[in-house]
């Protein structure tokens, strides 16, 4: 039997491995979520077309959903990172928040560096 060693060294950020082991860690991440959840590399994005109040609770138990699988596996999710892009004119522009944080609404994000604005009502 191999003797237990103490790993002083991590895949190197960048690499093809790394993305790969990522990628493979988080397979599991969509299991019973109901919106679309798209990845691209470390990127995570929660979307659906929140036009009503049932959309916007099945977006927030799906955030929660996130959550507890972060908990479970012992990952944080970037606060500085996760937005709310509304789109569209008559959008209602309803609050979610993931855990006990309410989630920060943007005008404008990049989505694989493209920028992407959501348009405001001007009433």
């Amino acid at each position: 039997m191999s003797k237990w060693t103490l790993v002083t060294s991590v895949v190197p950020q960048g690499s093809v491995l790394g993305l790969v082991l990522f990628n493979i860690f988080i397979n599991e991440v969509d299991c019973k979520i109901e919106c679309t959840l798209s990845t691209f590399a470390d990127d995570t994005k929660l979307s659906d077309v929140a036009d009503t109040l049932a959309v916007q609770d099945v977006i927030q138990r799906d955030l929660a959903k996130l959550e507890r699988w972060a908990c479970v596996n012992l990952l944080r999710f970037n606060e500085a990172k996760y937005k709310i892009l509304h789109l569209g004119h008559s959008n209602p522009h309803y609050q979610s928040r993931l855990g006990d944080e309410g989630i920060e609404t943007n005008p404008a994000e990049k989505d694989c560096g493209v920028p992407v604005h959501g348009k405001l009502d001007m009433n």
